[in-house]
């Protein structure tokens, strides 16, 4: 198996101000995936959950890439022992490349930044475009909010109930390999049905 096909791309939080809890669940997922030998693609940062990530994940001799826009790298915000860290333009850019250098995406809680890629991800599914698993990990209950949006838009007819196996929710990190393991196979026919 090549080294892209064992790649997570996880998004994630820079915000050092939110509970220990989920940076603690950062550090503990990035432990996980380096144990079960996935290569970790994230957004480059110390800071936060992202920087928690990292440690987790070099705390296990683990190999983690990052991909930061230029501007965030100016700014003093990169990780200094990653095991590569791609710079790039501008945010769009980075979305792409974290997606595609990578086969699953797994979610942390995280605000309007983390939420944008986990919807972008969501959309590119939808479409067909994007068929690879998606996780979210919910610390404290995060994305029950999210969740329970996503349910209301399937029962509006805005999705379609299919539209639900495009996710899997966990309670722990540990619980990551597993469902990317066990994720529902999803292909480019789904954009059949992407417009209800």
């Amino acid at each position: 198996m090549s080294e892209l096909e064992r790649s997570v791309c996880v998004y994630c939080a820079s915000s050092g101000s939110c509970a220990p809890a989920y940076h603690e669940a950062a550090f503990r997922l990035g432990a996980v995936l380096a144990d079960a030998g996935f290569t970790v693609v994230y957004g480059g940062s110390t800071l936060g959950s992202m920087g928690a990530l990292a440690d987790g994940v070099l705390s296990r001799a683990g190999r983690i890439v990052g991909v930061m826009p230029r501007f965030m790298a100016e700014l003093e915000w990169a990780h200094d022992r990653l095991s590569e860290l791609h710079l790039v333009d501008d945010m769009r850019t980075r979305k792409h490349e974290m997606l595609s250098r990578s086969r699953a995406v797994v979610a942390l809680p995280g605000g309007s930044g983390t939420l944008e890629e986990l919807l972008e991800a969501l959309t590119l599914k939808r479409l067909g475009v994007y068929l690879d698993p998606i996780v979210l990990v919910n610390t404290r209950g995060f994305f029950e909010p999210l969740l329970t949006l996503l349910a209301r838009a399937v029962e509006e007819r805005f999705m379609d109930r299919r539209h639900l196996a495009m996710w899997q929710v966990v309670a722990e990190p540990e619980e990551v390999p597993a469902a990317l393991a066990h994720a529902p196979a999803w292909s480019a026919d789904a954009r059949r049905f992407a417009a209800t």
